[in-house]
């Protein structure tokens, strides 16, 4: 360990890189992205996981009926959130996101991002020939009794999961950012991929922003900032 400290080292070995120093205002976040997806096989480890990194403890959200899945969330700013997702135990026959079974370690699995049109957006999309699914209604009871409904949209070629589903929130529902813990924000969130310039492409007929950097493999990188500094968390 001559050449890293030793919570460095430790950091990456838990899966967790940390971040290079920046200031708050050099955010560089897609405009339109809602939540990040960290899936787990276990959702109190995963809460562990980003209470240790975070000194916040992500807040129970509840199941997804017929989805197989459970979450915790944590506020990462104004409509932005964390969803920790894992298998519900009481849904054991249901996989919705299988690869979570698999993740002894907290990992990105994906991302959402926001719309408020979203059957316009579907017109856009068949304008440019991409294939999609959707829109399909989704809802999930929240601990307090009352009901989140939302609808969502997902492209059938998400570049390996590079490129996020799309939302557009009932009205009446309070989106999770507002209640869910504070005191977290995201400050950059990025793909990479060794076909950059195929995803930019991509990126730009469903009218996103997101960063794009050459990698020798495809991974998201999302830095969260707060109390203990900035972490890093990857897929």
């Amino acid at each position: 360990m001559d050449n890293i400290s030793r919570r460095t080292f430790l950091a990456i070995a838990a899966g967790v890189a940390l971040a290079p120093s920046f200031s708050w205002g050099a955010e560089q976040v897609p405009s339109l992205l809602d939540h990040i997806l960290l899936g787990c096989s276990d959702l109190e480890r995963g809460i562990a996981f980003v209470e240790e990194h975070s000194s916040f403890r992500a807040a129970f959200g509840g199941v997804h009926p017929g989805r197989g899945t459970q979450n915790a969330l944590l506020s990462l700013g104004e409509r932005r959130y964390l969803e920790i997702i894992a298998p519900d135990p009481k849904q054991p026959s249901i996989e919705q996101y299988s690869v979570v079974t698999k993740l002894n370690e907290p990992r990105l699995i994906g991302w959402a991002a926001h719309r408020d049109d979203l059957d316009e957006f579907a017109k856009h999309l068949d304008e440019q020939g991409v294939a999609f699914e959707g829109p399909q209604s989704g809802l999930r009871q929240r601990p307090d009794g009352k009901v989140l409904r939302w609808r969502a949209l997902r492209l059938k070629d998400d570049h390996g999961g590079l490129l996020p589903f799309f939302i557009e929130w009932s009205k009446d529902s309070v989106h999770p950012s507002v209640d869910a813990p504070k005191g977290c924000r995201l400050t950059r969130f990025e793909a990479a991929s060794p076909e950059a310039e195929d995803l930019l492409r991509a990126i730009s007929r469903v009218q996103l922003d997101l960063h794009v950097r050459t990698a020798m493999k495809p991974a998201l990188r999302a830095t969260v900032a707060g109390p203990k500094g900035q972490f890093l968390v990857t897929s």
